[in-house]
């Protein structure tokens, strides 16, 4: 399964830059190939100063050796050795019309002494963070996600996106970081879904995303936008890194498996402000998208 999934996003990594620079028109891709001294290694793509694309990234990595200290505490064992592997993208446009979007897919796997697997599982998502609303781009991302789901099981959506709801939820502001999407980890063989089948799922959902994402950023990259409205953009950035840098696992698993930096804050964007004590003007769109912030909403 390891392999499986491994050459599935080596290919997946070529498809979805592909897709973006293509509705990028300026702005390519550069790669690094780096190596962890533990063991393992990645491909990092970035891209940065287009005419839609600010700056953005799509990394491979796939990473193996022995389980660090702070690992074997958070899954409650013992030494092991682990291997993981995954796809991990950030996009942040440049138009603060068109929103932010975060994406995740991943395998691990746990070993004995021997090297036999012990514990497998997927996890994984992905969800929109807009600067300024526009249902309809919500409406959309969510049925395409939902589409996914539902020709696995109808119960995958309102679950998943459920969880994706309350992972995404910066607790210190008390208000959600977007308009999620999905979100699922620890995806293990059971009864009625085996390893094989969860691979199926995963890779549907993954399939669909540049369906999700790319339909948006056409429709909006163009809008015209003022000042002020990059400015909100960039206050609205910093509580993304607020985010990334206090409560997102992804985050906190590369620095504490010693993984490469650049890559792990790849996900920060170019510019953000922090303004004390900042409120949007009273009946403004800027307003409007703080209220939607402060409780989920079912947008299908």
């Amino acid at each position: 399964m390891k392999n499986k999934f491994y050459q599935y996003i080596l290919h997946l990594q070529d498809q979805i830059c592909h897709g973006l620079e293509a509705v990028e028109g300026k702005a390519k891709f550069r790669e690094d190939i780096w190596e962890r001294p533990e063991g393992g290694g990645g491909r990092t793509r970035v891209i940065e100063n287009g005419n839609v694309i600010e700056k953005g990234g799509v990394n491979i990595s796939a990473v193996h050796g022995k389980l660090p200290d702070s690992m074997q505490k958070l899954f409650n064992v013992g030494e092991a050795d682990f291997f993981a592997c995954g796809l991990s993208l950030v996009i942040h446009p440049k138009n603060p019309m068109v929103p932010t979007v975060h994406a995740n897919w991943r395998y691990f796997e746990m070993y004995d002494d021997n090297g036999n697997v012990i514990n497998s599982w997927f996890g994984g998502g992905q969800d929109l963070t807009p600067y300024y609303l526009f249902e309809e781009d919500a409406i959309h991302f969510h049925q395409t996600c939902k589409t996914a789901c539902d020709k696995h099981n109808p119960e995958f959506y309102p679950k998943y996106k459920k969880q994706c709801d309350d992972y995404f939820w910066n607790a210190h502001r008390n208000e959600a970081r977007g308009l999620g999407g999905l979100f699922f980890d620890y995806c293990k063989q059971t009864d009625t879904m085996k390893m094989e089948d969860w691979y199926n799922f995963v890779t549907e959902v993954v399939n669909s995303f540049l369906e999700a994402y790319v339909p948006i950023i056409e429709k909006r990259k163009n809008l015209p936008y003022t000042p002020a409205q990059r400015r909100w953009q960039e206050i609205r950035r910093g509580r993304y890194v607020e985010f990334n840098l206090v409560h997102d696992k992804g985050t906190l698993f590369g620095l504490k498996t010693n993984g490469r930096i650049e890559s792990i804050l790849m996900s920060l964007p170019p510019h953000v402000q922090w303004v004390y004590d900042h409120h949007p003007e009273v009946g403004s769109e800027e307003e409007k998208l703080i209220k939607v912030l402060e409780k989920p909403v079912d947008w299908i």
